[in-house]
């Protein structure tokens, strides 16, 4: 395992293009463009302001960067660099903006959620879309671009519209039976749309693409409610995180729950693998004198390994907070790998754990614990590998295999903050507040060594 040199960047931004040829890093206001390969510089572009957002086109020949503080959208093109264009929404403001799935197209959401603003590259025209809600997940488009649905908010009640992409005719419109929509998804196939309801009230409800309603799914009533969905990349199964700490998967037969999955705090089963990270102790002729400065976490220099706990196993717990808005209870986090065969989790009350589930044989498969609290997991987009980052100079691979702590090399911390993975699933980004850098896997002789490496770990 290969480590690039650390670079530049600012709020997180940090995106490969779609086909996998480029990275785009921020620093401020300017938009970095490298071979995702050799990491040499193919473009610098200059915005007017510190950009707050970046996004690739589907075709990955133009980037958009946000400036929401200025109400402004500026667009960049690799294939002819002289070219841009500013978008400027005026005294209506900017508070999200996305790429149609074409490439040519851009929504913009004003303040207040009062329209959506759809923008042509091509013949410069502009569209508009009124009453959007505003909620987690309120834009989604089907996987192959055809179509967009939109949750809006009118009258005191909630409705989904289905618009086409190639028009932005309205295809169909439809009230939901919510009380306070919270967020939409297609599934992969396009067929099904799922709708959630807030946290205060439990309720999925599952929509056709004509906007018949297929079923509507309830766990239990008077208790905080949804707090995560997930669709399987197969379309099979509807993962639906709750704050009860248990994951109800539906399927796309009968849209009735299959099993639910609970995390407790205790494991006891001897066919379940509880990998405990613990701090590696340094060999004594290597202890460092005067010792390194403290950190805002307790791993950020040492060195770590993965241990197999013997059962039973008691996880750290967290008693979350009674008088306070959003308790760190639930499932806050889950997704499915790319083969559709594993289910990893985040149980909030449990903030130091991720759960890997096998969706063959609907049971626990194994527990990784952690010394930190996780902040992020994510999969490789080819194979079931999972990578977890926890604020520290660590990140974490599990696969069938086994699992790996592996350490950032680099002086200082770098703190990894957040993860991303190229499209390939060969090479890893690992962002820190401040800088980045790329994780290789897999290395092929006389590949990526024009920048160096700094250092190794297997």
């Amino acid at each position: 395992m290969n480590f690039s040199e650390v670079f530049k960047l600012s709020s997180l931004l940090c995106k490969f293009s779609p086909d996998g040829k480029y990275l785009a890093s921020c620093v401020q206001y300017r938009l970095v463009v490298r071979d995702a390969n050799t990491l040499q510089i193919l473009q610098l572009y200059t915005c007017l302001d510190q950009i707050q957002h970046l996004e690739w086109s589907a075709d990955s020949l133009f980037i958009l960067c946000a400036l929401y503080k200025r109400g402004l959208v500026q667009v960049w093109s690799l294939e002819q660099p002289e070219w841009h264009c500013k978008i400027d929404e005026g005294s209506a403001g900017l508070v999200a903006s996305c790429w149609s799935p074409d490439g040519r197209h851009i929504l913009n959401t004003t303040e207040f959620h009062l329209r959506i603003t759809v923008w042509s590259l091509c013949t410069k025209s502009v569209s508009y879309i009124k009453y959007p809600k505003a909620c987690q997940q309120g834009i989604t488009f089907t996987r192959d671009g055809r179509y967009l649905a939109l949750a809006e908010r009118r009258d005191c009640r909630d409705y989904v519209s289905i618009f086409v992409c190639s028009d932005w005719q309205l295809l169909r419109h439809f009230d939901t039976d919510t009380q306070d929509l919270a967020g939409i998804e297609w599934a992969p196939n396009g067929c099904v749309l799922a709708v959630w309801d807030s946290c205060l009230e439990y309720k999925v409800l599952l929509y056709s693409l004509d906007g018949r309603l297929l079923s509507a799914f309830c766990a239990y009533e008077w208790s905080l409610g949804i707090k995560s969905v997930a669709w399987s990349p197969s379309s099979q199964f509807l993962a639906i995180g709750s704050y009860d700490g248990k994951v109800r998967i539906l399927n796309h037969v009968t849209w009735k729950m299959i099993t639910e999955f609970g995390h407790p705090a205790a494991v006891n089963n001897p066919k379940i693998v509880v990998y405990k990270e613990a701090e590696k102790s340094p060999p004594l002729g290597h202890l460092a004198f005067p010792p390194p400065r403290a950190a805002t976490g307790p791993l950020t220099s040492s060195e770590s390994k993965y241990e197999i706990a013997s059962m039973p196993v008691s996880l750290q717990t967290l008693k979350p907070a009674a008088d306070r808005a959003n308790p760190r209870i639930g499932v806050g986090a889950l997704a499915f790998s790319p083969d559709n065969y594993f289910l990893a989790t985040r149980n909030d009350s449990v903030p130091n754990a991720v759960w890997i589930w096998d969706i063959r044989k609907l049971r626990l498969l194994a527990v990784l614990e952690q010394l930190c609290t996780v902040r992020a997991f994510q999969w490789g987009p080819q194979q079931p590998r999972l990578a977890i980052c926890t604020g520290g100079s660590k990140v974490y691979l599990w696969s069938p295999a086994g699992c790996v702590s592996v350490q950032v090399p680099g002086e200082g911390d770098f703190q990894v903050l957040s993860l991303c993975w190229h499209p390939s699933g060969d090479s890893l980004a690992l962002l820190s507040k401040d800088h980045f850098c790329l994780c290789f896997l897999e290395m092929e002789k006389g590949v990526r060594m024009a920048f160096g490496q700094r250092g190794d770990c297997t």
